[in-house]
């Protein structure tokens, strides 16, 4: 008896020695003798004094000409002839206007243009802006933390890894590759992409965001001593479609007015861009066969008069594609399971952004209604 429980003795002991030895051995064999190959372009990694290294290696171009053609062909509206774009935000003040839409494209995340003007303002000092992150994190309290990783001084194309708070929900990690282009009439262009990098690993405490496209068009207005930048921007960040449209309506006009202000601060401190290696010191030219395809579309001026006039009288493809509202109630109470749910807890806050969502899609859809009977009756 003594002699078996000796074996079960010696054998509980050495199974798990054998699962480890077996473990390790694993772990050794795939990093040394077969290495992970990989389709994701990564570049090397900074240097270990901290600062982010200058390469002029012959790498693959993260962001080409290609995303150039496509930035503009999306803020001229080229891509999808389709695409049902719905007015989402339409105001102005005497120094800033700011219009957006959006569109639901199938199996991808929303897709949101917006133009902004801002008065009294060069085109330059506006990009010098944008493409200042250090100073974004003094003024936009959703930016956590940014930091450069590289900068390709042969192509200007410049890496960072950005983390971003959301209200609620896990922190959102964005590792972008992004690239500055000059064109004619002190016309800018900026696109931006997900990208991976060594320096930049998946932490589980992030929600790293698996696609981004965003890009702008920053120029005169002309006959104004004004500056217009319009957006394309498409990411996917792991958020519920209504609700980032919700959030976005609510929020998108304080944030604007907080920028605007943070612009009128930036213009009176010497600008630490001209002193640094980013993409902004490290401007491309546009190509001769894109600089022909911008600039025929008119500035904001013009364009927001045109939205004015749609968001006035109320598009017809609102009125056409009313939905019943049974069916707006089962949605709504639907969205509203998933805030309160995603609020963690906090059933108050969660409640109010819920019941804002109700409101207001049941407000559309009598304000549809009412217009309706009205024009039935004329």
């Amino acid at each position: 008896m003594e002699f078996w429980c000796f074996l079960n003795l010696k054998a509980t002991l050495i199974a798990p020695l054998l699962i480890l030895f077996f473990h390790f051995s694993k772990k050794l064999y795939s990093k040394f003798l077969n290495p992970p190959s990989s389709s994701t372009l990564h570049l090397p990694s900074p240097s270990s004094s901290g600062h982010p290294p200058a390469s002029q290696s012959r790498t693959p171009e993260i962001v080409s000409d290609s995303d150039l053609k496509f930035l503009i062909d999306s803020l001229d509206e080229k891509l999808d002839e389709e695409e049902k774009w719905e007015n989402v935000f339409d105001k102005k003040t005497d120094f800033l206007s700011y219009i957006a839409k959006c569109c639901r494209p199938k199996d991808k995340p929303l897709k949101y243009l917006s133009t902004t003007v801002f008065e009294s303002c060069s085109p330059e000092l506006l990009r010098d802006f944008y493409m200042d992150n250090d100073y974004r994190k003094v003024w936009d309290k959703m930016v956590i933390d940014h930091v450069q990783l590289q900068v390709n001084t042969a192509n200007g194309i410049e890496i960072g890894r950005t983390v971003k708070k959301f209200p609620l929900l896990t922190p959102r990690e964005y590792v972008l590759a992004w690239r500055l282009w000059e064109g004619k009439d002190r016309t800018f262009y900026c696109f931006i992409k997900e990208c991976e990098h060594p320096s930049a690993p998946r932490q589980k405490k992030y929600v790293r965001v698996r696609y981004f496209r965003s890009g702008w068009r920053i120029r005169k207005v002309p006959g104004r001593d004004a500056s217009e930048i319009r957006m394309f921007h498409q990411e996917d960040a792991g958020l519920n479609v209504e609700m980032a449209k919700l959030a976005f309506s609510r929020g998108i006009w304080s944030y604007i007015c907080k920028m605007d202000n943070a612009l009128r601060k930036y213009s009176a401190i010497n600008h630490p861009l001209t002193t640094s290696v980013s993409s902004a010191t490290l401007i491309q030219k546009v190509p001769p066969e894109l600089d022909t395809l911008s600039g025929d579309t008119p500035p904001a001026v013009s364009a927001s008069m045109a939205t004015l006039g749609t968001v006035n009288d109320e598009p017809r493809e609102k009125k056409l594609s009313r939905i019943p509202s049974k069916k707006i109630i089962a949605k709504s109470l639907l969205v509203a399971g998933g805030v309160i749910c995603l609020s963690r807890g906090h059933a108050g806050l969660g409640a109010k952004v819920a019941m804002a969502y109700i409101l207001t899609k049941l407000r559309k859809h009598c304000d549809s209604s009412s217009q309706s009977r009205q024009t039935r009756g004329t």
